[in-house]
């Protein structure tokens, strides 16, 4: 409530000076409304935090002020305090960090939306530990009613046409919080994708595990911008993207679930090219029809069938029963336009991502959408609520590729019977 009567008193000061200055853009207001949700959702940590994380790593979803602000979730939070770090050890292993293991940092080295890392060691191995913030669990599903009016304000939709997405939503925060779950993963993915080049995962130790702790490797490496930082070679460039996106390739086609956070916090990266895969909390389980639907929308020869590809956007709830004619021209020639644009990577042997051309075309496009009146008289999200954590790993991963400017051979770990470069 509280925030909500700040950011209503800053359209009102905005509005009120724009009375004088009619020259003014909406950017400071943008500014000062982004810090305020930030600020309030950054007390609440978990789900909410969470959801602050997602949007900010999708350009042309929420205006420039916001997705910068917000993008501070992808490595930083307020950190839980030495007491309840304590308590929370107390509780689940009736010990205190120190009788667990031979060293213990009180003092956190990360903290996240949902928990907080700390270094320890024991028997000679340095170790990471993560520990939940107390009652994230709890508040899930009162976080989610409490920012949907904020993110159904932000992003223009009815609350009617968004129930199954929250639903997807909330269901896999509900999992990020069980500990033991993701431990589970962690170790199921880590141990299936170990053999994929210059991919290193931590080991983990259920015995110092539980419900709201994690015991892991500790591992060494920088985030994306510090590796950035040092001006990598060409070569360390392509080592570390084809290696990222080998992962998910690997884990999409083979395995049908995968690693559903693709932000720069989640991955340490190396000069000598490798990456450390961190953070198996979001975890997608892929149901195969939907996989089926998915890649079949992914192959380039459907871009040419009208009717295959109609039927398609169809079983992708892309286009509905009830839509009109006129309604369904529409959203075929937006899913034909969009469709050629965005999955260029996907019809070739080797795709650069250092072509900025690529994105800013992208992102025009996204921009001449927004603006467009029939996209906004017909604005209500569409298509299968499985796809929100598939694009968002895309998302994700395009973008960390981009700033890389690494060159990958896309077609590792493809099944030839779903996708294939096209031939010219």
């Amino acid at each position: 409530m509280k925030t909500g009567l700040k950011v209503g008193g800053n359209f009102v000061k905005h509005y009120s000076k724009k009375l004088i200055h009619p020259e003014m853009d909406r950017s400071s207001l943008d500014q000062q409304n982004a810090e305020e949700i930030y600020e309030t959702l950054s007390e609440l940590k978990g789900s909410a935090l969470k959801v602050a994380q997602m949007l900010s790593m999708d350009k042309g979803v929420l205006p420039m002020a916001y997705s910068k602000k917000f993008a501070q979730a992808q490595y930083q939070a307020p950190a839980l305090s030495g007491p309840l770090v304590v308590k929370t050890f107390q509780q689940y292993f009736s010990k205190s960090p120190a009788e667990l293991y031979d060293t213990f940092d009180m003092k956190a080295k990360h903290a996240a939306s949902i928990g907080q890392v700390h270094q320890a060691t024991k028997d000679g191995k340095s170790l990471a530990v993560k520990i939940q913030y107390p009652g994230v669990a709890d508040s899930v599903i009162s976080d989610l009613k409490m920012i949907k009016p904020m993110a159904k304000q932000l992003l223009g939709f009815k609350e009617r046409d968004t129930k199954q997405y929250f639903q997807e939503i909330q269901d896999r925060l509900l999992e990020e919080t069980d500990y033991e779950l993701e431990l589970k993963r962690s170790m199921f993915i880590s141990e299936a994708c170990k053999d994929i080049p210059n991919l290193d995962f931590a080991t983990y130790y259920p015995d110092l595990s539980c419900e709201r702790i994690i015991t892991m490797d500790w591992k060494d490496g920088v985030h994306l911008d510090d590796l950035l930082d040092k001006n990598p070679p060409q070569h360390i460039r392509n080592s570390i993207g084809q290696a990222l996106w080998d992962f998910y390739n690997f884990q999409i086609h083979q395995l049908k679930i995968m690693h559903a956070d693709a932000h720069p916090g989640n991955y340490l990266l190396r000069m000598d090219g490798t990456v450390c895969i961190l953070d198996f909390g979001c975890v997608k389980e892929i149901p195969e029809s939907f996989y089926e639907t998915y890649f079949q929308l992914l192959s380039p020869e459907i871009l040419k069938d009208e009717v295959e590809l109609r039927k398609s956007c169809e079983a992708a709830q892309l286009i509905r029963p009830n839509d009109p004619p006129e309604l369904v021209e529409f959203y075929m020639s937006i899913v034909k336009e969009a469709l050629g644009l965005v999955l260029k990577p996907f019809f070739v042997d080797e795709f650069d991502f250092g072509d900025d051309e690529f994105f800013d075309s992208i992102y025009a496009y996204a921009e001449q959408m927004g603006r467009n009146p029939a996209m906004r008289d017909s604005m209500s999200p569409r298509g299968d609520k499985d796809g929100i954590y598939m694009n968002r790993t895309y998302f994700g991963l395009y973008s960390i590729l981009n700033k890389l400017k690494a060159k990958i051979h896309t077609q590792n770990y493809f099944p030839q019977d779903k996708l294939r470069p096209a031939t010219m």
